[in-house]
């Protein structure tokens, strides 16, 4: 899976959010460090999506894999 991060360097601070997923930003003191830090941010939220996706659908669900067109 490949996300989006918009990053930027703001006086000491290195600061982005990934485009595709509200909510998963994050502030380093590297670039590095806010790439790793962006990347555990936002597979946390996948993961929590996940979980919370699948109690809300009760006992019987389908799980179903979506594929982005490249024209959207």
């Amino acid at each position: 899976m490949e996300c989006t991060a918009v990053i930027k360097q703001q006086g000491d601070w290195w600061i982005g959010w990934v485009e595709e997923v509200p909510g998963v930003n994050c502030q380093e003191r590297t670039h590095t460090a806010l790439r790793q830090s962006l990347a555990e941010t936002l597979s946390e939220a996948l993961e929590f999506n996940r979980r919370d996706a699948r109690a809300a659908a009760g006992e019987s669900y389908l799980e179903e894999k979506v594929v982005l067109n490249e024209a959207v």
